[in-house]
């Protein structure tokens, strides 16, 4: 089962990311000022996870593959690590449908 992992950075942001079960890290948020915000940002990752027109593929310079998540608004509310292949960011695209909408929450701030 996956988990939502949140935790504090040295700004005082609040980041969450998505880890599958296996452990491995498959989404990562951008920071929020408030913990409540980043609570609505993981509820945002169950409901926008489930759409195939939410996740924005994309390669960066350097020609690795990674992907997006975005909310409704255009907004980026996560993004994946870099892949190999193409092939591997769709299944890191998979993972995130897979394990969102279930994955349980561990706060590391409290």
């Amino acid at each position: 089962m996956g988990k939502f992992v949140i935790t504090k950075d040295s700004k005082g942001e609040f980041r969450f990311k998505l880890n599958a079960g296996n452990g491995e890290t498959i989404l990562v948020s951008e920071g929020y000022t408030t913990k409540a915000n980043c609570e609505k940002g993981i509820e945002s990752v169950r409901t926008n996870s489930q759409h195939d027109e939410r996740f924005e593929k994309k390669t960066s310079t350097n020609g690795k593959h990674y992907f997006n998540l975005k909310a409704t608004n255009g907004q980026v509310i996560g993004t994946s690590e870099m892949y190999e292949s193409a092939a591997s960011r769709d299944g890191g695209i998979a993972s995130v449908k897979s394990n969102a909408p279930s994955a349980t929450i561990d706060d590391k701030t409290v």
